[in-house]
Parts: structure tokens; C-alpha cells; sequence
């Protein structure tokens, strides 16, 4: 069985579709010029912004048209995570295969998330058996890595007064608040030292954790490979003196780093306690996450010795920074049982040029004060260990509004379909709905989606029931509120 075999035909026809054309974030051209092609052969009116953004739109059935316009929104791109890290995102389609009740990739992320939210939305605007109201569908650049889309919506790109957000992960679930985020960028500058002659080299290198979504994963215990590798290098540094020759981890700063390497040196007469010291260390965390990560692989090797290190002030304070650097959940919600408050993810550690590495971390809360809080104290330490520091933007979070009628609305359909009345949620990750209602407050929103595992890495994978189901719920819901006047 392949994609073009499953149900409902037409999502999966489009979704098969998307999955053709290359959409890494900031580099949606391709994706852009797809929808809008998508547009002109369908007879449907499209416009896009100075940013990028699209906005396909379609008028009402014949006498639906004093109904309340809905907006189906939904990102372009995708996070670009393989296990072959030769994968040419920008120019290869992603392949598909079908397991069981359940669609992934080969060796790839899957791009469910969200390209099966623009699936649903481009099947709306072109099934002619379905009765709605005036529809719009919003279509926005680079979530993944900035929300710079719905931060630079364009002005009078949208009209709809009721947004369907389908960038959710699970199935009889309606999210209707998500947790605001801000990244912060530390740059340590070094100066470069020629590796000692008297020393033996390894590398390091920690792969195949599981890794997953920064936000709606982070409560799960997964390993941190940037975190892992800092506690090695750490316990090295104390017990045998280390030169840092190399450091690299992690990509995105909403990706759980699933891998990590350095190549570092110590004093050759010390090279067997490293192993000693790494044979120990590959035991506790085998013991520590046992059940939790069943292919995390922890490999030492030695390696020929690097031309240059960095200077052992900036390795001392790099490796004892990342060592304390705090990452996981930091507080639990009071209001929703379950649900993260606070978290921050220990996402990434680059050597850039002008001699430069860069961490990147990444702070999530559904209260404004905390999140401040914890991207605050992540630059104290790193202030502390003698790193430059800045904040991005941010979003802002998402609150809850138990009145919304397109809640009642969106419960009601998926109750009448199914027989189950689904869960009202927030969520920890952040959704673009935050951004929306800055620059329309009048927006009633709601976030749902079919269900989908391991976002943000390979095993990405996306239940084909479910799919099924969530298109069931979107159709009734656009036929609901094409009853409504205006």
C-alpha cells in the first residue's frame, strides 16, 4: 500500500503533493509557487505579502454568503531533521511509506507538521460537495524558526472573524491557548591555540536520541545530547585536563538535540582512564534512560590531532556553562492538570566563523512573567561565563477563552461524527494564534489536528485514522458555521 491508496482520497492526493516540494524554513519559494499554481488551476483568487505569507480565498455556497467568513490557517514550512545528514532538503521530495496505520518518512522528518494542516485547507477550498460560508486560507512563512509569518502578517491579508489552527499533533483533542516562547543566543569568543603535540585526541560522538518537539515533547525525559556531551567533557576536564578542538549540537532551537560530537585531547599518559572514565559514563546512561531512549548511541574514537583548540580559558568556561545550563521542564501549570508551564531547551552549540560558538536556547511559558524569568536567569549564567547575550523577540502565548463559540462549534462536530466528546487543552508549544490576536483581537480561534508522533525528528510519523477523522471534523464545522449569519 502507498499514500495515493489511503482515505480521504483527497487530502492524501494533496498531502502526496506537498511532500514533493522542498519547503525548508526561510526558504518556502518553492512551497509559495505551489500554492498559488494550486490556486490559479482551481479558479481561486490568491494573494501573498511582503513577507511571503498566502491567502487563497473562496466564496460562500450560494446562500451562505451572510455567514461568519472562517479563516483555515496553517504553516509552510517544515523542520529539516534526517539520519542521513547528506539529505538535500532544498531540492529532494521527501518519500514516503506506509506502516501499518501509520505514515512516515524514510529516514527523514515526515512534514506532517504542517503539511497536512495545509492539506486539509487546499481539499476545503476544492471539495465541491462541501457547503460553507466564505473561506480563507492562510498559508504562512517560517514558523519553525522565527513565526516570522504571522509576526509580519500583512495588513487586510485576512477578514475572517473565526481561524481554524490546524498545527495540532492529537486527535479528539481542541487546543484553544498555547505557551508564548523567546529564544536567547550566547556567543562565546575565543582565540585559537595550536593543539598540544603531547596529547591524545578523541572523538566524542553521541547520535540517534530521540529528540522531539521542544515544546509538546519536553515533559517526556527524553536525552539532551548538548547536555550529555557537557557532562562528559565536564568529568574529563576535572579528573585529566582537556583541549577542545571541535563542538557541535543539536540544529533547531525547537528540536530536542537528538546528537552531539567534540573532539577534544588530554595528556597521552591519560588517554586509557578517559576510556575507563567513558565506559562508566556509557553505563549510568544507559541506566538512567532505560525504556526512555532505546537507540541513543554514545561512540569514543581516536582521532588524528586538529591543527588548532580554543584556549583553554573559553574551553573551561564553555564546558562548565553547558554543564550547568539548566534545560526540561521547570514548572507545572495550576490551572491545567498536565499541562508544562515553564521549560527551556538547551538546543544548540555551533563554532561559527570569526571564531565564535554560538549556544542556542529556547524558553516556553504560558505566564508572560515566567517566561521572562527562565530566559533571564539562562543569561545570567552564560553572562557569567563570559559570553555576549541577547533575547529574540518572542511570541506572546495564547489565553484560554472557555466562551469562544468556535470552541463549541469545533466540540460539537467532532462529538456528532465520532460519539466522543473531545478534550478542551492548552498547549505548551507555541502556535502562531498568539500573534493573530495582537493584530486582530476580535479573532475566535481553536487548534486541532489529527494525531502525529515525533515531531521534529525522523520518526515522525502521522496516524492515518486520525487523518480521516480530522477532516471529517473540519467539513462539519465549516458546514456548522455556514448556518451562522454573520
Amino acid at each position: 500500500m502507498t499514500i495515493k491508496d489511503l482515505k480521504p482520497a483527497l487530502v492524501f492526493e494533496i498531502f502526496d503533493e506537498i511532500t514533493k516540494v522542498p519547503r525548508p524554513s526561510k526558504k518556502e519559494e518553492k512551497i509559495r509557487q505551489y500554492l498559488l499554481d494550486f490556486a490559479a488551476k482551481h479558479n481561486l483568487a490568491a494573494k501573498t505579502d511582503a513577507i511571503g505569507n498566502v491567502v487563497i480565498t473562496k466564496p460562500a455556497t450560494p446562500g451562505k454568503e451572510d455567514a461568519p467568513t472562517v479563516i483555515m490557517q496553517s504553516h509552510m514550512d517544515m523542520v529539516c531533521e534526517s539520519n542521513d545528514k547528506s539529505f538535500d532538503f532544498e531540492n529532494s521530495p521527501i518519500t514516503t511509506v506506509v506502516d501499518g496505520d501509520w505514515l512516515r518518512a524514510e529516514g527523514t522528518t515526515l512534514g506532517a507538521d504542517n503539511g497536512i494542516g495545509m492539506a486539509g485547507a487546499l481539499a476545503a477550498l476544492t471539495d465541491e460537495t462541501l457547503v460553507h460560508g466564505p473561506l480563507e486560507a492562510l498559508f504562512t512563512v517560517d514558523e519553525e524558526t522565527g513565526l516570522t509569518g504571522a509576526n509580519n502578517l500583512g495588513e487586510g491579508m485576512i477578514s475572517g472573524t473565526m481561524l481554524l489552527n490546524l498545527d495540532s499533533e492529537d486527535d479528539a483533542e481542541i487546543f484553544i491557548g498555547c505557551a508564548g516562547g523567546v529564544d536567547t543566543t550566547c556567543t562565546f569568543t575565543y582565540h585559537r591555540s595550536v593543539a598540544p603535540t603531547d596529547f591524545h585526541y578523541f572523538k566524542l560522538d553521541i547520535s540517534k536520541g530521540l529528540g522531539g518537539h521542544s515544546g509538546g515533547d519536553i515533559h517526556l525525559g527524553r536525552a539532551n545530547a548538548n547536555k550529555l556531551l557537557a557532562r562528559f567533557l565536564w568529568d574529563v576536564s576535572k579528573g585529566h585536563g582537556l583541549s577542545l578542538a571541535e563542538i557541535d549540537g543539536g540544529n533547531l532551537r525547537n528540536a530536542i538535540p537528538r546528537a552531539a560530537h567534540a573532539v577534544f585531547g588530554v595528556e597521552a599518559g591519560k588517554k586509557e582512564a578517559v576510556r575507563v572514565a567513558f565506559n562508566r559514563f556509557v553505563a549510568d546512561v544507559e541506566n538512567e534512560f532505560k525504556g526512555i531512549e532505546p537507540t541513543l548511541t554514545l561512540e569514543l574514537e581516536s582521532v588524528d590531532r586538529p591543527e588548532y583548540c580554543v584556549d583553554s580559558t573559553t574551553t573551561g568556561k564553555l564546558i562548565e556553562a553547558l554543564y550547568c545550563a539548566p534545560h526540561g521542564v521547570m514548572s507545572m501549570s495550576r490551572d491545567l492538570e498536565g499541562l508544562v508551564e515553564t521549560s527551556t531547551n538547551l538546543a544548540s552549540v555551533k563554532m561559527a566563523g570569526n571564531n565564535e560558538i554560538l549556544v542556542t536556547t529556547s524558553q516556553r511559558s504560558s505566564v508572560e512573567s515566567r517566561k521572562w524569568d527562565i530566559a533571564n536567569q539562562v543569561e545570567a549564567l552564560f553572562t557569567l561565563a563570559g559570553a555576549s547575550v541577547s533575547h529574540g523577540d518572542g511570541y506572546p502565548g495564547w489565553a484560554p477563552n472557555m466562551d469562544s463559540k468556535i470552541m463549541k462549534i469545533a466540540s460539537e462536530a467532532y462529538e456528532e461524527l465520532y460519539g466522543v466528546r473531545p478534550a478542551i487543552k492548552a498547549i505548551h508549544a507555541g502556535l502562531e494564534c498568539g500573534l493573530f490576536l495582537e493584530k486582530y483581537p476580535h479573532l475566535d480561534m481553536v487548534s486541532f489536528g489529527p494525531t502525529l508522533q515525533g515531531v521534529h525528528s525522523p520518526s515522525e510519523r502521522m496516524f492515518i485514522p486520525a487523518v480521516e477523522r480530522y477532516w471529517g471534523q473540519l467539513t462539519r464545522i465549516l458546514e456548522k458555521v455556514a448556518d451562522l449569519k454573520k
